[in-house]
C-alpha cells in the first residue's frame, strides 16, 4: 500500500460529523500526516461559533505529532472532507495552518500535501507560501 493510501485511510477512520454542542460542531474535516521519522499522526477540526476557537484538522495532527513524540517535521499531508482531495485547491490547509507549519519547522517548506488523490498530484508548502517573511529568523 502507498503512503497516500495509508494516510487517507487513517484519516478517513475520523471522519464523523457530529454537533458536539449547540455551539460546537467536529469532524467535518480530517487530516493525517507523516512525520520525519515516518509516523502517523492524524486530527480532526473542531468549529465553534467563535472563529478564534476554531482548530483546524491540519493542525490538530501537527499538535498530535508534537505532544506524542516532540517532533516538528513534517513530510506529507492530506486532509479533506468527505472524501479524498480531487484537485484544485482541494486538500489545501488554509493561511493559518501553512504560517503554522513554516514557524513549526524549516524544514516542513518541502513537505508534501496531497491535492488530488487519484492521480498523486502534490504541491509543496514552499510553493504555497514562497518568500516567507521568517526565513531568516531561522
Amino acid at each position: 500500500m502507498d503512503i497516500w493510501k495509508t494516510l487517507y485511510l487513517k484519516a478517513a477512520e475520523l471522519y464523523r460529523p457530529e454537533e458536539i454542542s449547540p455551539f460546537i460542531y467536529a469532524r467535518n474535516v480530517v487530516c493525517a500526516l507523516e512525520s520525519g521519522s515516518g509516523e502517523i499522526f492524524t486530527g480532526f477540526c473542531v468549529e465553534s461559533c467563535g472563529g478564534v476557537l476554531n482548530l483546524c484538522a491540519e493542525r490538530a495532527a501537527a499538535l498530535n505529532m508534537l505532544l506524542n513524540s516532540g517532533q516538528t517535521k513534517i513530510k506529507r499531508l492530506i486532509a479533506f472532507r468527505d472524501k479524498a482531495p480531487s484537485g484544485g485547491d482541494s486538500g489545501t490547509p488554509c493561511g493559518a495552518c501553512r504560517e503554522f507549519f513554516m514557524q513549526l519547522n524549516s524544514e516542513n517548506r518541502s513537505m508534501e500535501i496531497l491535492l488530488d488523490y487519484e492521480k498523486r498530484k502534490t504541491v509543496t508548502l514552499q510553493e504555497l507560501l514562497p518568500n516567507w517573511w521568517g526565513d531568516d529568523r531561522f
